[in-house]
């Protein structure tokens, strides 16, 4: 497998610390509002790197947080009278539960920073001793200038970093690159014990202190990738690894994989601009498979511009996927084709070279669609094209759904009850030979945007426009 690696900018051969196995953290959500699209993109990006690593035959360890102490939280818990735990536990769940309406998987391990107080008290204890923090009126600080290799990830130069300067500013900081590793808490904000004084832990020490209490083992705190939005290099990763490079005398991680932005219509997505798109709307209108197919269908690393008109295009691509799995009409299964699998993983092991994957998907379609137009009766071309759809929702979670309940997405019970009213009344309509009443009923479907099979397990149906 070959990855990009942010910090050499180019793609790399992936080589595991420990052979046949992948450690991964991915930065999770700050819980205080509903999933957007960017949040999205980045949980699919890396769902979709665990599955290949899986398909490659790696045991991953995956592990995705949820920052559930924030300045943004604390603000919403003003803003609404509810407690922490009341805002964190309803964002977490919302979260879950549109991730996995996406078929993304749960993280094998989902800490949040609350959890882990203790953890990155001892990490700043063990970062003070060794003379990089410091204490000032409102908290504890890293002192950057203390580590030379700082700006090695991002790539930036001092000048460039006053955003972060901006973001912490205090008079007192030896240096405005400098950042809070310990925050004292304000009257009336949530806050913890500690040797310095009641408070809470700064961002960027939550993820250095949870990578090192659930994937160091025996002395060994690198990890193999640690993933994120490209939003998140500086000043959040470019500080995570500083401190843990500092506290352990090691490299957080081999590899940093970072994913684009989401764009709406060209715009970056941002709540300042005024149009950012909640998950919970985009799945009040798609099913979840189809914004999944959509959404992975550009490489991650790429800026990706939501638009309808593209989504539009992008189900008709899937479309003809569930068109194939309705023609087979067999659950059963043989060996995956050895060529559809090799030329898939292949693509997949580039970088995630998602186009080139799903070209190879597209040429599976339409062959199998040829030879099934040949030999409509060949069991076993059937029992390898569901082995071949079988190997898609495990690799890239396609094609999970029945045919037939895909092609009805979008409608209504009362819709649903409609049609089968009507098709029930044409096979009465049949059975008694009248077939003037039949064409009509059929007419009246067809007019509906509602497509009729006749099979051997009845009458199939489905939306056609």
């Amino acid at each position: 497998m070959q990855l990009y690696n942010t910090i050499s900018k180019q793609k790399e051969k992936f080589i595991p610390i420990e052979k046949n196995k992948a450690k991964i953290y991915v930065c999770g959500p700050t819980v205080y509002d509903d999933a957007h699209l960017g949040h999205a993109r980045s949980a699919l990006a890396f769902d979709l790197l665990r599955r290949v690593l899986k398909a490659d035959g790696y045991q991953v360890t995956f592990v995705k947080n949820f920052t559930d102490i924030d300045d943004k939280i604390i603000a919403k818990m003003k803003e609404s009278g509810k407690t922490l735990d009341e805002i964190v536990s309803h964002y977490i769940d919302r979260y879950k539960k549109e991730m996995q309406a996406l078929g993304i998987e749960d993280a094998d391990i989902e800490p949040k920073a609350t959890e882990s107080i203790q953890d990155i008290i001892d990490f700043i204890k063990h970062l003070e001793e060794k003379g990089f923090a410091y204490t000032i009126n409102d908290g504890v600080y890293f002192d950057t200038s203390k580590d030379s290799q700082y700006f090695s990830l991002s790539g930036r130069k001092v000048d460039e970093s006053q955003n972060q300067s901006r973001v912490e500013g205090n008079s007192e900081k030896r240096d405005p690159k400098d950042f809070a590793m310990w925050k004292f808490s304000k009257e009336g904000e949530p806050s913890y014990p500690s040797p310095w004084g009641d408070g809470r832990p700064g961002w960027h020490i939550e993820c250095s202190a949870m990578i090192k209490k659930h994937l160091a083992s025996d002395g060994e705190y690198q990890i193999d990738i640690h993933g994120g939005g490209a939003d998140l290099i500086f000043p959040h990763h470019e500080n995570e690894a500083c401190q843990s490079r500092c506290e352990s005398d090691q490299k957080l991680a081999r590899y940093w994989m970072h994913n684009g932005f989401v764009q709406i219509d060209g715009e970056k997505m941002s709540k300042s601009l005024g149009n950012s798109f909640f998950l919970k709307d985009a799945l009040k209108v798609y099913d979840g498979e189809i914004l999944r197919f959509y959404l992975l269908s550009s490489h991650y690393r790429a800026n990706f511009n939501f638009n309808e008109e593209d989504l539009l295009a992008s189900k008709k691509r899937l479309d003809k996927l569930y068109r194939l799995k309705k023609r087979i009409q067999t659950d059963k299964g043989s060996a995956v084709n050895k060529i559809f699998k090799k030329s898939l993983m292949n693509a997949l092991n580039d970088d995630l070279n998602i186009s080139q994957a799903l070209a190879v998907v597209d040429e599976m379609v339409a062959s199998s669609n040829e030879t099934l137009d040949r030999e409509p009766k060949n069991k076993a071309l059937k029992y390898e094209i569901r082995s071949n759809i079988s190997f898609l929702e495990e690799v890239l979670a396609i094609g999970t759904l029945n045919a037939y309940a895909y092609f009805q997405i979008g409608i209504s019970n009362e819709e649903k009850e409609h049609i089968e009213t009507l098709i029930l009344k044409r096979n009465d309509a049949k059975a008694s030979k009248d077939y003037e009443k039949s064409d009509a009923i059929r007419d009246e479907l067809t007019a509906l945007g509602i497509q009729i099979m006749d099979t051997t397990e009845g009458t199939m149906w489905e939306k056609i426009k």
